[in-house]
């Protein structure tokens, strides 16, 4: 057998990509683990709150001329706006906050996020939430797929995209004044098209994102990056799943 001097340098290189290929699998799945009890979490907390005696401390239903009325009471508000706190408190405080801090604040926030989504059980039949849920379910796992197998680089897309979401959110503020049935329809319409888009680039930027730092960075600051990074996959799902629902959902019988 002759032995080549490049023979080496070869093994070594074949070895450090089956090495680096099993970390991304292995961060990657941790990143939809951490999303997927998340999403899980948030379900259950919004069904017990919504079935439960629970419901009365967030929500105030009025009955009027048979159409069900839901309004939050002071701590429905502080619900609904704590998941804005918890993702500015996360995205500054990445270098500071150690890891069980950060996966404390998620739970925190995925809770939060189920309390301020019980409404839609009062609002829309569980059929129709649980079927939105499935196709929500199907199009982001269809697109995250796409976005981390494909050889296209989503760059541009991406950055269209956040252009499209500064955009709709300025838009959600105008219609929160001038209450257009119109408007709320392009709106719906554009969140579903902007987070399923983001469903896919965000999934390759966290890929592209480990390539970065995989060789730079301990499992301590992996494992919380983790956190982070399932936070971004959350709210893409949880924005395109109540954006479908303004197009999938069946309002229950004493709602018009």
């Amino acid at each position: 057998m002759v032995f080549r001097p490049d023979s080496y340098n070869n093994t070594s290189s074949v070895n450090e990509q089956v090495a680096f290929d099993a970390g991304l699998r292995s961060y990657m799945l941790r990143v939809y683990n951490w999303m997927a009890s998340g999403l899980l979490l948030t379900a259950l907390v919004s069904y017990l709150v919504a079935n439960t005696s629970l419901g009365n401390i967030f929500y105030h239903l009025v009955f009027v001329n048979g159409v069900t009325r839901v309004s939050p009471t002071m701590l429905g508000f502080i619900a609904m706006l704590s998941p804005l706190a918890f993702v500015l408190v996360m995205s500054f405080g990445i270098n500071r906050l150690s890891t069980q801090t950060a996966q404390t604040l998620f739970w925190a926030l995925c809770a939060a996020m189920g309390i301020s989504m019980a409404s839609i059980f009062f609002v829309y039949t569980g059929e129709s939430i649980a079927r939105t849920f499935v196709v929500a379910a199907s199009m982001f796992a269809g697109m995250s797929l796409w976005g981390y197998t494909t050889q296209r680089d989503l760059t541009g897309i991406g950055s269209f995209l956040g252009m499209g979401l500064f955009g709709l959110v300025i838009a959600m503020v105008v219609n929160m004044f001038v209450h257009s049935s119109g408007m709320s329809f392009l709106i719906s319409l554009v969140g579903v098209v902007v987070f399923t888009g983001l469903a896919a680039t965000d999934t390759q930027r966290i890929k592209l994102s480990y390539q970065s730092f995989y060789q730079y960075e301990g499992p301590e600051m992996a494992a919380k990056r983790s956190v982070y990074d399932a936070l971004t996959l959350y709210l893409n799902f949880i924005n395109l799943f109540q954006f479908l629902l303004q197009f999938m959902g069946v309002r229950s019988g004493n709602n018009n």
